[in-house]
């Protein structure tokens, strides 16, 4: 059942940060779950010290988010050399 809420949150997540960050026309599902995902994982590094295992709370979801808008700007800027 866990790896089914990851791929449903990590979906949600990387939905809204397309949407913050004006990509979504450019993302499928799939590239919005590993959005998701891997900006979870780099949100846990950034504000947890590298923890991801916090469970699933408010503060956890934001901190997802904005790992996933994080990593959205770093693939803005590679591509384009600027941060929309």
């Amino acid at each position: 059942m866990g790896i089914i809420l990851w791929l449903v949150v990590g979906g949600i997540i990387g939905w809204l940060a397309s949407m913050i960050m004006r990509t979504d026309a450019q993302q499928g599902i799939l590239l919005n779950i590993v959005v998701g995902i891997v900006g979870a994982f780099i949100g846990g590094l950034i504000f947890s010290g590298g923890s991801i295992n916090d469970g699933l709370t408010l503060y956890s979801f934001l901190v997802s988010l904005v790992g996933a808008i994080v990593l959205l700007a770093i693939v803005n800027l590679v591509r384009r050399g600027s941060v929309r």
